[in-house]
């Protein structure tokens, strides 16, 4: 689903101001559809957890920069092995077949 920045800001409950600084760390990058920027459920999500850091856990900004970049090296890498597997399971059956 794809939010516009009015619907994004309510569903997110920040500011325009905080979105902005958000975006400007490049906390969230969001899609750029003329004539505005959308956001999507992933984004929504990653807001909620600046949120939760900042709000709940009183993580300051650098410490949000670091664990979101933590958190995008676990979805890299999930994504990696991923694809090893399905290339494994791809040589084993090739070589089940021969």
């Amino acid at each position: 689903m794809i939010f516009t920045m009015v619907d994004f800001l309510e569903r997110a409950q920040v500011d325009r101001e905080t979105l902005e600084i958000w975006i400007e760390e490049e906390w969230l990058v969001p899609c750029e559809i003329i004539p505005e920027r959308a956001f999507t459920e992933a984004d929504l999500a990653r807001a909620q957890l600046i949120r939760d850091l900042m709000d709940d856990l009183g993580v300051n900004a650098e410490g949000v920069g670091v664990v979101l970049s933590l958190v995008d090296q676990v979805h890299g890498l999930r994504n990696v092995l991923a694809e090893v597997l399905t290339s494994a399971r791809d040589i084993r059956v090739a070589r089940s077949s021969s």
